[in-house]
């Protein structure tokens, strides 16, 4: 029997460190709640989870040095998952309340607020399907009806990442819809990212988990 896969939680303040990680064990990897830079660097995956606004959980990531540990990861393939607002912080730039703040821009794009109307209010609060693309690992084996937990006020709405080269792997994008679609999952080589929580989506959530521990 092999090894469990190995898996740091990066505790920078802003996510649901203790759900991800009990949700990672029950996946079947050995779980690790720490902001250490070398454990980490070493781990098979990294879990950047994110709670809260935009600006702060990028603030609390920088101060961390969790920026620049993702950076290093994934410029050495190493694999990273980010949930919610630790998804959000990946791209560019988020806008809430009119007030802008720089992201990773590891993905160009801007997090913006949600559409609220009478049928689909703010935030968005519960279950919901996701289109997921051919070819995903992320989704493999989940019925395409299957439901995942949100919470979130904001969301991208748009994919703008273009590849030129055609040699590369184009990312793929997953995408749900709150009155207006928005992007619900990335999978971009060691890259991955999922605006839902996972960790709180019951049996579907723990599969996917297990579909993200077992490509590290």
């Amino acid at each position: 029997m092999s090894n469990p896969k190995s898996v740091v939680v990066f505790d920078y303040g802003f996510g649901n460190v203790r759900s991800a990680e009990r949700a990672l064990e029950r996946a079947g990897a050995e779980v690790e709640i720490t902001r250490d830079y070398d454990k980490a660097m070493s781990a098979d995956g990294l879990l950047v989870p994110g709670v809260g606004a935009f600006a702060s959980c990028m603030q609390g990531l920088v101060q961390a040095r969790g920026h620049w540990v993702i950076g290093r990861r994934l410029a050495g393939g190493r694999p990273v998952l980010g949930i919610c607002v630790g998804m959000q912080i990946l791209f560019s730039r988020g806008i809430e309340h009119g007030q802008e703040a720089e992201g990773m821009d590891e993905w160009p794009g801007t997090v913006g607020p949600l559409k609220n109307d009478a049928a689909h209010p703010v935030p968005h609060m519960g279950w919901n399907t996701v289109e997921a693309p051919a070819g995903s690992q992320l989704f493999a084996g989940l019925p395409a009806e299957e439901r995942y937990y949100f919470v979130h006020s904001y969301a991208v709405h748009d994919w703008e990442l273009e590849s030129a080269n055609p040699a590369l792997t184009p990312p793929l994008v997953s995408w749900t819809t709150h009155a207006d679609r928005f992007v619900s999952a990335v999978e971009n080589g060691p890259l991955w990212a999922t605006q839902f929580h996972p960790e709180k989506s019951g049996d579907a959530g723990a599969q996917l988990l297990r579909n993200w521990i077992e490509t590290l």
